[in-house]
């Protein structure tokens, strides 16, 4: 396998990370907490990694910014399981400006019961904010968790205007 390729997308929030195999686009890391991974060494990149992280960079800054994404570059889940994809799928379904409690995502994918494991699905999730987990809240109403922090769950659902409990 060749290494992964990262990149950044800077943004005025900082500087996210972009991580690409042969696949697509397999993992965004907010600002400062960028994983350790391989690098691509090579000075030119692919023609159609280029084409994806346009894609994602655009995709980012539109959520950034309260407003959705035209399109996605392919998103590389070959390392998540069928449950995983299953829930991510969910996620990728909600509009901007809408929520989805972890009991609904479970009934979506046909196991209303699996409301723990819907929980560690998002925070498995290795494409925050364009694959929206922060649009996953508790039962109640509130934040529940988030991997990029509860501050980044709450600037992303404020900016698309989305009440929640705290």
């Amino acid at each position: 396998m060749k290494p992964d390729i990262v990149l950044p997308i800077s943004t005025p929030e900082g500087d996210f990370w972009a991580r690409y195999t042969e696949n697509g686009l397999a993992g965004i890391d907010f600002p400062g907490r960028r994983r350790a991974v391989r690098s691509h060494s090579t000075p030119a990149l692919p023609k159609r990694v280029k084409q994806w992280h346009l894609q994602a960079t655009q995709a980012l800054k539109s959520v950034l910014s309260g407003r959705p994404f035209k399109s996605l570059p392919p998103l590389d889940w070959t390392e998540a399981t069928p449950f995983q994809q299953k829930v991510w799928r969910v996620m990728l379904s909600i509009p901007m400006g809408k929520t989805l409690a972890y009991g609904g995502v479970a009934s979506r994918i046909g196991n209303p019961s699996a409301c723990r494991a819907v929980g560690s699905a998002c925070g498995a999730n290795p494409i925050p904010v364009l694959v929206p987990c922060h649009r996953i809240l508790a039962g109640n109403g509130g934040l529940g968790g988030f991997s990029g922090g509860l501050q980044w769950k709450r600037r992303l659902l404020e900016r698309e205007k989305v009440s929640f409990r705290e």
